[in-house]
């Protein structure tokens, strides 16, 4: 199953500083990892945005989804990055195998540079970094990350390998084009105004997303979904035109207060569409 999860660019609007915002972000980053998202999608909402918008979304995400032990290397200083020592632990296994040299240890990269001749330039766990091939099914640019198969330290034998990675990708497009890709699985839409999610329902639509995947979107504080497309709350609950949806799902039916926090939402919603049977 691939779960791709997209929340606005205006997802921090009413943070009142940096530290809040970048702490807002890591609850958003937990929640993709608690329920093995494989991308978490930034979509641009520019009207909703305020002080903190689309390129600081992105970039604390980024870093947020960074190995630990890569961060310092690919990161740097940064002035979105000012309070990271706030963000939550995301915890996610970056090595597999053999916590020592032998051969069946995995781990992961980030590419630094991409060369000639099939080669790339990767920061791992290493000491240094390491120019090692890409192998023919893979397709790989800078800032991507790769497994490495590390067979030796000393001297170092290692080499990519066409493997899943454990945490999720981040990255930042169109509603549309997310909404439209190949293995998007079930498009669904979060709100309150939307089709309440029940124990009937429940069942039959786990069982599709366990099949085909899901696409699950979310809106932002005190701006959802219909505000930002410009549509009307019956518009929502009907097949419009624009962005592809399959359907409109409210996961919180009895929700006590009159607004919940994009990760709030994230946390409620892909508990219920994540259950397997």
């Amino acid at each position: 199953m691939t779960l791709t999860v997209l929340v606005p660019s205006s997802l921090v609007r009413e943070a009142e500083d940096k530290r809040e915002a970048t702490r807002k972000l890591g609850y958003v980053a937990r929640a993709a990892t608690v329920f093995r998202a494989d991308r978490l999608v930034v979509f641009p909402d520019r009207d909703g945005e305020r002080r903190f918008g689309g390129e600081f979304v992105e970039t604390v995400l980024r870093y947020a989804a960074t190995p630990p032990h890569l961060r310092k290397d690919l990161w740097g200083r940064r002035d979105e990055l000012e309070y990271v020592g706030v963000l939550p632990p995301l915890r996610v296994p970056s090595t597999t195998g053999s916590e020592s040299d032998d051969s069946g240890s995995l781990t992961q990269g980030i590419v630094t540079e991409v060369g000639p001749d099939g080669r790339v330039r990767v920061n791992c766990e290493l000491q240094h970094p390491v120019s090692l091939h890409v192998p023919p099914s893979m397709e790989v640019k800078e800032g991507a990350r790769v497994a490495i198969r590390i067979s030796s330290r000393e001297p170092v034998r290692a080499r990519i390998v066409d493997e899943p990675l454990a945490g999720f990708d981040v990255s930042r497009t169109d509603l549309e084009e997310a909404l439209g890709r190949a293995d998007a699985g079930v498009r669904i839409a979060t709100s309150r105004f939307g089709e309440a999610l029940t124990t009937t329902r429940l069942p039959e639509l786990a069982s599709r997303i366990e099949r085909e995947g899901a696409t699950v979107v979310f809106g932002s504080p005190g701006r959802g979904l219909p505000a930002i497309l410009d549509i009307t709350v019956e518009d929502a609950v009907e097949p419009v035109d624009g962005p592809g949806f399959d359907l409109w799902l409210n996961t919180i039916p009895r929700q006590g207060s009159e607004t919940v926090r994009t990760e709030e939402a994230m946390f409620a919603s892909l508990a219920s569409l994540t259950l397997t049977e």
